[in-house]
């Protein structure tokens, strides 16, 4: 199938339900314009055969097609689409659906419902959600699991979503070190069935200690009387539960792995991490961390209400707005020199903006390093320093342009030093605090990311127009 089929699909589905939902405002508004005894009978007709054509459109959809369909409606929409929807669907719809949005379909479906929803979800199901379901729903939706994981659910809760344990599945299928090939073979076919990215089967011992993993192709191309054993491979990828899911994401790109291996303290097997739980927690991290660096508290729902919107964008707004009251006050510092010399109020902005540019490139590159662990104890002195190098060959060549902009268009030598002096000192601040912010929030254990935009803003702002009219009060005036 091409890429193309499966946006058709989806563009065709979101049409049609938008088609049907249009028709059926058009009619209640009909039918409420409708004066008689019989407005009622009308009003439940109508009713009855518009939710008929809803459900039977889309029912058969598959839940990542009614999470993208729903995303895509207002809320009021939103929520007559969920209400006609199966209760096994309903809870693979919020297994696909964004936080926002999902936060919004439980805020507005009873605990009952809930209940019903969830209480066919797995053990890795219920993990993903277990943050946004309530308490009670979420207990008793985890009745249905059998003791070994409810205590995995627990323990998964327990180290949070960023950590392996919150990633895994506990579905597994192994073999003991001493069955044959033969063996393994009639318990695959027992099974009837694989979980998804079975690339391997464990193997384990007699005490269920992982001993390494047999390839699936090589299980089907070995003599089926060889013993497992001796086709088992060793050099095995493993993961323990409170590893960093980032660092596991990590190893899955550089080993080019589909799914690995989940132990305890005794490396005894509690599960496996797969190709898909690390690319969906790759895709959370990245969203995540975008909006982070934009000063957003956490997702939000583009139809969310202008007050939820709002509130979730004050915080950094708030911080901004100091910010901005700081970088002002050292303008109005220098009030009487911008008055003597007209020009500094048109090239100070200048300072400024190549100051943001060049620490947000710095920024960049830093929690691009964090995130591939290349800052270690050992070469975080070197890359500081070349970070700060590189900001100073660029201060001197685009400082030395715009110094000779200034002189050639005021005709005046000092000014354009100034200008230059400014921008080298400029960026190189900005690359201090480029590395610095990140350094320091990964250090004290938060998002390298997390407003690390406006902190550099400020800085290359208010000592921005420190340096420039600083020189200038100095050398001009």
């Amino acid at each position: 199938m091409s890429l193309a089929a499966p946006d058709r699909r989806l563009d065709q589905a979101l049409e049609d339900v938008t088609r049907l939902l249009e028709k059926h405002r058009v009619l209640t508004t009909f039918t409420h314009r409708h004066e008689g005894p019989k407005r009622d009978l009308l009003e439940q007709l109508q009713q009855r055969q518009n939710l008929t054509e809803l459900h039977a459109r889309v029912n058969p959809l598959h839940p990542a097609d009614l999470a993208h369909v729903l995303e895509r409606l207002v809320p009021e929409e939103r929520l007559l689409i969920w209400q006609q929807l199966e209760d096994r669907q309903r809870g693979e719809v919020l297994l696909e659906v964004s936080s926002a949005v999902r936060e919004a379909l439980m805020e507005a479906t009873s605990h009952e419902r809930l209940i019903a929803a969830t209480s066919h979800l797995d053990a890795d199901d219920l993990a993903y959600l277990a943050d946004a379901l309530p308490e009670d729903v979420l207990r008793t939706a985890s009745r249905q699991l059998d003791a070994g994981e409810r205590s995995w659910l627990d323990q998964s809760r327990a180290l949070g979503k960023n950590a392996v344990a919150g990633l895994m599945s506990p579905e597994v299928v192994f073999i003991r070190d001493d069955q044959t090939v033969d063996d393994a073979l009639v318990h695959l076919r027992q099974r009837g069935e694989l979980p998804p990215q079975t690339d391997r089967l464990f193997v384990v011992d007699a005490r269920n200690v992982l001993k390494g993993s047999l390839p699936l192709q090589a299980l089907l191309l070995t003599d089926p009387l060889q013993p497992a054993a001796a086709i088992t491979s060793t050099d095995e990828v493993v993961f323990r539960l409170d590893d960093d899911g980032e660092e596991a994401a990590q190893a899955f790109e550089r080993y080019n792995l589909i799914s690995a291996p989940v132990v305890d303290d005794r490396n005894k097997l509690l599960g496996r991490l797969t190709v898909e739980a690390v690319m969906d927690f790759n895709r959370l991290l990245a969203e995540r961390r975008a909006l982070e660096r934009a000063g957003l508290r956490g997702e939000e729902d583009l139809f969310a209400s202008t007050w939820a919107s709002a509130r979730n964008r004050w915080p950094w707004l708030c911080v901004n707005l100091v910010t901005a009251f700081i970088a002002s006050r050292v303008i109005g510092a220098f009030e009487g020199t911008i008055q003597q010399l007209v020009a500094l109020a048109a090239l100070m902005p200048i300072v400024a903006s190549i100051g943001g540019n060049t620490g947000n490139q710095t920024v960049a590159v830093v929690i691009r390093g964090l995130a591939l662990n290349q800052f270690e104890g050992s070469n975080t002195r070197y890359l500081i320093y070349k970070e700060l190098m590189v900001s100073l060959l660029n201060g001197l060549m685009w400082g030395g342009i715009m110094g000779l902009f200034a002189w050639s268009i005021y005709g005046k030598l000092a000014l354009g030093a100034v200008m230059m002096g400014a921008m080298i000192l400029n960026l190189l601040l900005a690359a201090m605090v480029g590395i610095a912010v990140p350094l320091y929030l990964d250090r004290a254990g938060r998002d390298p990311a997390q407003g690390a935009s406006v902190l550099l803003t400020f800085a290359t702002d208010s000592c921005g127009f420190f340096f420039f009219l600083g020189l200038a009060k100095l050398f001009l005036v």
